[in-house]
């Protein structure tokens, strides 16, 4: 028998609209009977909206008429198109071009010296590559690894750079949890919490102190002293 969806849902409208048995009822739904029995009874599923099976493609007519007919008969559910479509869609393997597959050492070279917070795991899924070669190249065991130089994987074509920066990003903030439960703070953190860092309150100094600290002011502070020359026959 197919899951069916809104099981107790369906059970509601089947009770209400048919004469199937509790027992028919409760074997196509995949409840007990005595949960359709309550159902019956007004004690169960009360603010449940019936659904109809034979609207939405899980039940023909001539199944429940079938069924009607027949107490010992059990219903059989159609594979409905709705659940079809909530069904999650598998993603295929990577595949990565056969000329394109010597690059992917490069490209895990690239990882392991730039964003080593990205895991083993993360790096296969993502290269279509397998653990052992994440550590062969690790190791500098790999059979080309004389040859072998650290390269972006955007820039050989394996990955986008969206993808890129979505793993990245994932990455570093699952180290950052995992450095706060070990009680690892940030290296440099550009800012810190204020009950941390407290309130800044900058010293304002009184005028009346500042001006007795500076004095009076005069004109020599200002424009300075006067070096005009000045003519013996004027003075007179």
């Amino acid at each position: 028998m197919s899951d069916i969806l809104m099981p107790k849902a369906t059970a509601v409208w089947l009770v209400d609209n048919t004469s199937l048995s509790f027992e028919q009822i409760a074997d196509f739904c995949g409840l007990h009977p005595l949960e359709v029995r309550g159902i019956a009874d007004g004690e169960v599923a009360r603010d449940i909206r019936g659904a109809d099976p034979i609207g939405n493609g899980q039940l023909t007519r001539e199944e429940l008429d079938k069924a009607q007919a027949k107490p010992e008969y059990r219903m059989k559910a159609q594979v409905s198109r709705h659940a079809e479509l909530l069904k999650p869609a598998k993603k295929a393997p990577r595949y990565t071009p056969v000329s394109r597959r010597q690059d992917r050492p490069d490209a895990i070279a690239w990882f392991l010296r730039h964003h080593p917070e990205v895991t083993d795991a993360q790096i296969s899924k993502l290269l279509g590559t397998t653990k052992a070669t994440i550590e062969q190249v690790r190791a500098r065991t790999h059979w080309n690894a004389a040859n072998i130089k650290p390269v972006d994987p955007v820039t050989l074509g394996l990955v986008g750079q969206l993808e890129l920066d979505a793993l990245v990003k994932k990455a570093a903030e699952k180290k950052a949890k995992d450095d706060l439960k070990k009680g690892i703070l940030p290296e440099d953190p550009t800012l810190r919490p204020a009950a941390e860092a407290g309130q800044f309150e900058p010293e304002v100094e009184e005028e009346e102190d500042f001006r007795a600290k500076r004095g009076e002011i005069k004109a020599e502070d200002v424009f300075g002293k006067s070096t005009a020359y000045v003519d013996e026959e004027d003075e007179d």
